[in-house]
């Protein structure tokens, strides 16, 4: 058995046998996941992040810690811009402080576990290096993360767009910090919500396409949308490369068609994904207008929920159930009291003709007719359009 070591010499064999072990900011990472609920659903993108800070929070602790030193200016600065970016993503301070604290914990545990572990002077000077680090990060970045947040709350406009961003990169933890965010910023989010994508439909792609687009277009949506009543609620717009992207009340979705036709853009809006799925009703909208045939796209219409899912399902990696893709598509056709129409539907489907399928059926021609527009009244899909009629073929295929 070794014998024990103390002073700088120990401290510093200590700290280059945890900084030598990647298990150890994994332990520190795994510790706050498990003890701080708003790290608990984070992202990829944001656990990478978080392990780069834990690995450089010990890197740094672990050498204050064999020195006898003290954090340095550059250290300070570094702890405030952290501090700001979370403000500008919305993890509560008290969450992130309470992280340093439950890390600074987890790495006391990592040292007492060293073979040998440190004599009790080192144990001492370990725990004055932490309480007294853990104190001036505290003034410091709580100072940092409440002036962010005056900044930010100053110029709303920008903090919705960094809120819209972040739901649609999935960057945030749960319902309940999102709705603080929200609150926050004095914003009510839509809820049910209609996510909008859009892009231009001119051959320079998105020249056209900017914030001042995004906002025109939002001011004009929810100046209509205010009149059904949703004028309470707070919608947003920002622009992801070449495409615009809205959060509105569901209800704009129906008055947007027009909007976007008259402005040379075409789009795509998923309005039946609840508020923690904000990041896949992106993706399902991106997606879909990434990959929709030319034929799919109509000027009186955009693609929607029912679009996206048959696209995503026809690219081999679809987002939901058959079962609820085809009742999207089908809607009020699956109900018992309609099944007349969906025999009619199934009956147009398989003969390809209006009067060929009234023959099966054994009606009139023009009964056949009225049902198909009935079809397309409670579908909002006409299944004479090949596109729609492509859509609705898949739904009562896949469907029970």
């Amino acid at each position: 058995m070794k014998e024990r070591e103390g002073g700088r010499e120990g401290r510093e064999r200590i700290r280059q046998e945890l900084i030598a072990a990647p298990r150890v900011v994994e332990a520190l990472v795994a510790a706050v996941r498990t003890q701080v609920p708003a790290y608990a659903a984070l992202d990829d993108e944001r656990l990478r992040e978080v392990r780069a800070i834990a690995s450089w929070a010990l890197e740094r602790m672990l050498h204050l810690w064999a020195t006898d030193g003290a954090l340095t200016p550059a250290d300070l600065r570094r702890l405030r811009g952290i501090a700001a970016a979370r403000a500008a993503d919305g993890r509560p301070v008290q969450a992130v402080l309470r992280a340093y604290r439950v890390a600074v914990t987890a790495l006391t545990d990592e040292v007492a576990a060293c073979t040998p572990p440190p004599d009790a002077a080192d144990a001492f000077a370990l725990a004055r290096m932490a309480l007294t680090t853990l104190d001036t990060l505290s003034e410091e970045m709580a100072a940092a993360y409440t002036a962010t947040s005056e900044d930010l709350a100053a110029d709303r406009d920008r903090a919705l767009r960094l809120l819209l961003d972040d739901l649609i990169a999935g960057r945030h933890a749960s319902v309940g910090a999102l709705t603080d965010r929200a609150t926050r910023l004095g914003a009510q989010l839509p809820d049910p919500y209609c996510l909008l994508v859009a892009e231009s439909t001119e051959p320079d792609g998105g020249s056209g396409v900017t914030q001042e687009t995004a906002t025109e277009l939002l001011t004009t949506l929810t100046t209509l949308t205010a009149r059904a009543g949703d004028a309470q609620v707070t919608s947003m717009a920002t622009v992801r490369g070449s495409r615009l992207v809205l959060m509105l009340p569901a209800a704009a979705g129906r008055t947007a068609p027009e909007a976007l036709r008259e402005r040379a853009l075409r789009g795509c809006a998923v309005s039946d994904e609840p508020l923690d799925r904000i990041a896949v009703a992106h993706r399902l909208a991106a997606d879909a207008l990434d990959t929709a045939p030319a034929h799919a796209h109509h000027p009186a219409r955009m693609l929607t929920d029912g679009d996206a899912h048959v696209l995503a399902l026809l690219a081999g990696r679809p987002a939901t159930t058959p079962d609820r893709i085809s009742r999207l598509l089908l809607g009020p056709l699956v109900h018992p009291g309609r099944r007349h129409l969906l025999e009619a539907l199934t009956s147009y489907l398989d003969t390809g003709s209006a009067t060929a399928a009234a023959r099966t059926l054994g009606l009139h021609p023009q009964s056949l007719r009225y049902r198909l527009r009935r079809i397309a009244e409670l579908t909002h899909r006409d299944p004479r359009d090949p596109w729609q009629r492509l859509t609705l073929d898949i739904a009562r295929t896949i469907g029970p």
